[in-house]
């Protein structure tokens, strides 16, 4: 049968619906995922057009995946964050949503604190297990959408819950079910999808889902979960790891719009920010992922990078105060003693310090040379550089206008008389074996010496 595509206004062939394959063995890819071995990427060089919707944005699961990985968070902690996270969203809503978990005391208390501030974005939405009392317990909390898991792969269906592929669809279909009777909208995070067997389970249980929706005229969205980083970008990529193929699939065979499309993915093979930013140019308007990237294993899409990618695409910011990175990066490690590894990108305390002198005399004299844009406008993060036995006089001239903010006239520069003094002492703590990096503290003490008071310590 053809039809006219509203996406493409083409006419395209939706003459193939596929059907449930409800194998006797689980479908668990040994081709690809051999467990002593490297996972594979196998091509078919198979296009998809890139199709990225007219509005794209974040949703965010700090609150919930995130914080199954660390200590819980307070209930103060969650309702700050919170704040912070609509400061960075802007006003437009980049950041759409964020998920509570409702199963204790300080679970509610924090969800009903944020619901008191009234601010529009981020949503406010849950994470269930899929159970009538859960559904109610949602719907009296006052939340319109709950996230509910729905493994797709073999290895959770028969492996994990010990079903057949039918029993697993029907389990699933009755929990939404309850969902709709409840008045809920339901997210189904389709677990492990990059190992799931698409057209022979996840397409055809999506079409049930979208059946029934359009039944009970409540939207179901769809999160489809990289559950272990499996996912790759690349084009002509094979199922079950290909991103663009999965988006593609989703929209195209089970009928699922942008806007009710989500991807969450995880870091275990360095990929998670280019898979998201794949979804996003293939389909989804959602990603899903997490302040800091914190997260199972290695960890979720780290929020702040996708603040950083939807620029980069969109070409704009759209509202969204990135300065709240910094504010971010700054309450974990001060309020909640989150160690920030120092060379994370944007939040890390080295992302944009340079150690060698070479670098310091570049920035210097233009600090464009040598960091990535104008971190101090955009982050309040201005460049620096971290004083050590190769710092040289550029790098230590460097290090004392931007430790004192020093602008106009008052910039020094390396001929400056206190700098080669510095220097001078520098060097000899060196020769005498030192081997780490001269902290801020010392050098202040040190400098406020040598300058006879022209510099005093912070």
């Amino acid at each position: 049968m053809l039809e006219i595509s509203s996406k493409t206004n083409l006419l395209e062939q939706k003459n193939y619906k596929y059907s449930l394959q409800d194998v006797a063995e689980p479908n668990l890819y040994r081709d690809i995922y051999s467990y002593d071995d490297i996972p594979r990427v196998a091509f078919n060089h198979r296009r998809v057009p890139i199709g990225m919707p007219e509005e794209i944005w974040i949703t965010d699961t700090s609150l919930r995946d995130g914080q199954q990985s660390v200590e819980p968070y307070s209930v103060k902690q969650i309702v700050d964050l919170y704040k912070l996270m609509s400061k960075l969203g802007g006003p437009y809503g980049i950041i759409r949503q964020t998920e509570f978990f409702v199963y204790s005391k300080k679970d509610r208390e924090a969800l009903e604190q944020c619901q008191a501030l009234g601010l529009r974005f981020p949503e406010i939405t849950t994470w269930i297990r899929a159970s009538k009392e859960d559904f109610k317990l949602v719907k009296d909390l006052g939340i319109r959408e709950t996230g509910i898991l729905v493994s797709c792969s073999d290895y959770h269906i028969f492996k994990k819950l010990k079903m057949s592929r039918k029993q697993a669809l029907d389990h699933y279909l009755a929990a939404v079910g309850e969902a709709f009777e409840a008045g809920v909208m339901p997210r189904c995070h389709l677990e492990d999808i990059t190992r799931a067997d698409f057209y022979g389970f996840v397409v055809p249980f999506v079409n049930e889902l979208m059946k029934m929706s359009k039944d009970a005229d409540i939207p179901v969205k769809i999160r489809a979960c990289d559950t272990m980083g499996y996912g790759v970008p690349y084009p002509e990529v094979a199922l079950p790891r290909s991103v663009p193929g999965i988006i593609y699939g989703l929209q195209h065979y089970s009928d699922v719009p942008s806007e009710m499309l989500e991807w969450h993915g995880h870091n275990d093979f360095y990929k998670a920010v280019a898979n998201a930013s794949t979804a996003w140019l293939y389909g989804a308007c959602a990603v899903n992922c997490s302040l800091l990237g914190i997260g199972e294993r290695t960890g979720n899409i780290p929020l702040e990078a996708m603040i950083m990618e939807y620029a980069s695409l969109r070409g704009s910011l759209d509202g969204m105060d990135t300065t709240a990175i910094s504010e971010i990066a700054d309450y974990f490690h001060r309020e909640m003693g989150y160690t920030i590894p120092p060379m994370t990108p944007f939040v890390g305390r080295n992302f944009n310090v340079t150690r060698a002198g070479i670098h310091a005399d570049g920035l210097l004299k233009d600090e464009e040379i040598y960091n990535i844009f104008n971190t101090d406008k955009i982050l309040n993060r201005p460049a620096s550089v971290l004083v050590s036995k190769t710092s040289g006089l550029a790098g230590i001239a460097y290090w004392i206008n931007q430790t004192y903010r020093l602008t106009g006239d008052e910039v020094i520069d390396k001929r400056d008389p206190v700098v080669v003094a510095l220097k001078e002492w520098i060097d000899k703590e060196y020769e005498d074996g030192r081997q780490t990096s001269l902290s801020n503290s010392e050098l202040e003490e040190k400098l406020e010496v040598l300058s006879g008071g022209r510099f005093t310590r912070l």
